[in-house]
């Protein structure tokens, strides 16, 4: 899953717009975004931030300015350190897929952050706020919670690629009240793909994004796919 192989990967399967978001950290998105330069696919950077709750909630933010200021932020409320014995490296990369760093917090715990917090620093950083994998039996909102508290702001909900619209509207009734996403979420170049979100809107970058997640000027979220 390195920034050139990915970039590749997403071409061939025509794609347009991807994030990249690793576990409660941005720091490989600086490299996917460079290695894309030139490409016809936008990058957008984000995080996969692990509430107190143990809720996935994915930020996607406009700049990798703001992507690392989030992270930063919830490097200083993530506890532990990384064991490379047990869990392996966490390999920070470069465009030319060259290591550069392995990152030592533990970025596969939770944060202190909880969901209301998490939420809020997104969008206190310009970002677009979405509970990850909601059909899911382990870190999706419904599992961890059993519902959406009133108050939590969020701008999308993402079902998986082992669901759709309408099965996820009927387990959850609350979907019915936010857009709907899908994405690979892949961990392996295989994965990449495998499901997606078709969205109408005037060129691929991320404020046409928010203007879609809004519905506004014409701009909408048709709908998750699956098995490109």
């Amino acid at each position: 899953m390195t920034p050139r192989a990915i970039v590749r990967s997403v071409i061939e399967k025509g794609l347009s717009m991807i994030g990249i978001c690793d576990h409660n950290s941005s720091r490989n998105s600086q490299a996917a975004i460079r290695a894309a330069q030139g490409a016809s696919i936008v990058v957008i950077p984000g995080l996969e931030i692990t509430s107190s709750e143990e809720v996935h909630i994915l930020g996607l933010f406009p700049s990798i300015e703001e992507a690392q200021l989030v992270q930063e932020h919830v490097y200083g409320h993530l506890p532990g350190t990384n064991d490379e014995e047990a869990i392996g490296y966490q390999v920070v990369v470069d465009e030319f897929d060259m290591v550069d760093d392995f990152d030592q917090a533990l970025l596969i715990g939770a944060t202190t952050l909880n969901i209301q917090r998490v939420v809020d620093l997104i969008h206190d950083h310009q970002g677009i706020a979405v509970a990850s994998h909601v059909d899911r039996s382990g870190f999706g909102i419904f599992s961890q919670l059993g519902f959406i508290p009133d108050g939590l702001q969020l701008d999308a909900l993402e079902i998986s690629k082992h669901t759709d619209c309408d099965s996820a509207r009927k387990r959850f009734t609350q979907c019915l009240n936010y857009p709907l996403i899908s994405s690979s979420d892949a961990h392996s170049l295989a994965d990449i793909g495998s499901a997606f979100t078709e969205v109408e809107m005037a060129e691929a970058s991320f404020e046409e994004l928010r203007m879609a997640f809004k519905a506004i000027h014409g701009r909408r979220i048709v709908g998750p796919c699956r098995l490109l």
